[in-house]
């Protein structure tokens, strides 16, 4: 029995120009490099400029997944963009992005689920296409959270970035088995009596203002270990592989102690994870997406390698995603 699946057939990514080190983060709060590296792996950040929007770096991203899937944005039907910054209220930072790629077909629009956006923005835009909704999807992960931090708190301002990384979707018709090519499977959680751990102080219906990030670290890290290790064991549990199965965990770039907690848990060599949280820091969405174009880029992910995708984000939510690359 052939059924249609959702294929990545491009990825890109973008990270501002900008970048601020460690050292640099000495000079703006009580830090220093050991700190920060021994509590998180972090090294350095991107940050945006100032005449950059969440927009700028989405369509960069785009346009790079764009080029490595070898088609134009007219030939797109659906975009979907995660971030918990937008340009604006409304509209919809997709649209933005629609415009510079010149589709003016089809539909775009954005998911917020902080740093599990980039999981369920892929995850809608393969039920759309499984639904026969769409043909070509992009999918995008773009955040300027530098623009949220309160930059006088060192627990939270060392520990974000800014940057964008975009697949593009094709439908594609195999077998329907799991060992085919596509999203395999996708798994999506949220609940909110955790809200108060990790969120934005502000809203256009609470203060009017943006607000700045607020955090419980302890408990954040305590609930992303077993939150995500529960997702991980749900997409194994429905397609029959094992630990040892999977070729390369692509996880939410939050801190390292967190990712390797994680991976330790479930049996998982480091030697089988992408890292980037080292140069990006969190970029929320785009964590993902930005670490998926590394691996893909220097030839670590391969054609018929077997990639797991695992997110937590405020809220809280937590997904994952299974794909035969």
């Amino acid at each position: 029995m052939t059924a249609t699946r959702s294929r990545i057939i491009g990825v890109g990514s973008y990270l501002p120009e900008k970048i601020l080190t460690n050292a640099d983060m000495a000079d703006i709060v009580d830090t220093s490099d050991d700190w920060i590296f021994q509590r998180t792996g972090i090294r350095q950040r991107h940050i945006a400029a100032d005449s950059e929007m969440t927009s700028d770096l989405a369509l960069s991203a785009a346009r790079n997944a764009l080029d490595a899937a070898g088609i134009s944005g007219s030939e797109l039907d659906l975009i979907v963009l995660a971030t918990a910054t937008p340009d604006q209220t409304f509209p919809a930072t997709a649209v933005r992005v629609q415009s510079g790629l010149g589709m003016t077909r089809g539909m775009a629009y954005d998911v917020q689920a902080v740093c599990s956006g980039f999981v369920y923005a892929l995850t809608l835009a393969d039920n759309h296409i499984r639904l026969g909704q769409s043909r070509r999807a992009l999918v995008i992960g773009a955040e300027t959270f530098s623009r949220i931090l309160d930059w006088d708190d060192r627990s939270t301002c060392v520990l974000f970035g800014d940057g964008a990384g975009a697949v593009v979707l094709a439908a594609e018709t195999g077998f329907g088995t799991y060992d085919d090519f596509g999203i395999l499977t996708t798994h999506l959680h949220s609940d909110g009596r955790y809200h108060d751990m990790l969120y934005v102080d502000g809203g256009p219906s609470s203060t009017g203002t943006a607000g700045k990030l607020r955090m419980q670290g302890r408990e954040v890290f305590k609930h992303a270990v077993s939150k995500m290790s529960e997702v991980i064991d749900e997409a194994l549990a429905t397609t029959g592989f094992s630990p040892e199965e999977i070729n390369w965990v692509v996880p939410h770039q939050a801190n390292r102690r967190i990712i390797e907690a994680t991976a330790k848990k479930l049996g998982i060599p480091m030697s089988r994870v992408v890292i980037s949280v080292d140069r990006h820091a969190n970029t929320s969405a785009a964590s993902i997406p930005l670490a998926l174009a590394e691996g893909v880029g220097d030839g670590r992910i391969r054609k018929g390698d077997l990639v797991l995708l695992e997110a937590m984000g405020g809220g809280f939510t937590w997904a994952s995603a299974l794909i035969r690359w």
